[in-house]
């Protein structure tokens, strides 16, 4: 029977390449619909690496798929993304390509991603970095995260960046005293700061925050977009190093 002989290699052709090729079951009887189900099981037990062949397959095309989707969400949300006015802008502010980093101080891989984030800026020379305060993991999370943005608002930048470095190695409970500890050691005005965590200001520039991760669908830290691609998850300088290449290549 033709069935009988066909079956497997139809089974693999569409597992591989999809509906389009897969033989149509309807068009069985419920015998050739038995016996053919006896072939697949036989022909897959028999060949097991056609399930993993497979699976690799979905898995690359998945992949294809969500990363053509993030490149949407970036470029819906470029604006806000990387010109939002108000975070904190290091690195090469005139870099040909930009790295958003959106972190909470309270998070053990934003804290690795600290010294890779160092090593991708001093390799390259042309990367603009911006950061997203998302605080994500509490209220200690919230308190820092309110703390940084009301230095930036009192301090300006060069002392925001001060505190979110001495805040990312602090090993301590961030309380009012452990803060303002932080900001005397560095000269600051604690008093002025304090207040300012409260203020509406420091309210509007964390949510509006929120908001844009939520739209990009970020759910952890740290969380990155480099130029027009999205990294979610830690990653090494190395990589994040090829990626720039990749992005650079592809804006011509």
């Amino acid at each position: 029977m033709i069935l009988r002989h066909a079956a497997p290699a139809l089974l693999g052709l569409s597992l591989i390449t999809g509906p389009a090729h897969a033989l149509d079951l309807n068009a069985l009887s419920a015998s050739e619909k038995e016996e053919f189900g006896a072939q697949v099981r036989e022909y897959l037990l028999e060949n097991p690496e056609v399930i993993i062949e497979a699976i690799n397959i979905l898995e690359q095309r998945n992949a294809v798929a969500e990363a053509a989707a993030d490149q949407e969400l970036v470029a819906a949300n470029a604006e806000e993304l990387f010109n939002d006015g108000y975070s904190w802008v290091g690195g090469n502010p005139e870099g040909d390509i930009t790295l958003v980093e959106f972190m909470d101080y309270r998070c053990g891989y934003c804290r690795r991603a600290v010294p890779e984030v160092a090593d991708l800026l001093a390799e390259d020379g042309n990367i603009r970095l911006v950061i997203k305060e998302f605080p994500i993991l509490g209220e200690a999370s919230v308190l820092s995260s309110r703390f940084a943005v009301a230095t930036k608002h009192v301090a300006g930048d060069d002392a925001y960046k001060q505190v979110h470095d001495a805040l990312l190695e602090f090993g301590g409970e961030p309380t009012e005293v452990s803060l303002r500890r932080i900001s005397d050691g560095l000269g600051l005005d604690s008093d002025a700061i304090v207040a300012a965590m409260d203020s509406d200001q420091v309210t509007d520039e964390i949510t509006r925050t929120r908001a844009l991760a939520q739209r990009m669908q970020i759910t952890g830290t740290p969380s990155f977009v480099l130029g027009t691609e999205m990294l979610r998850g830690f990653l090494p300088a190395d990589q994040m190093l090829q990626i720039a290449k990749g992005v650079r290549a592809e804006q011509g």
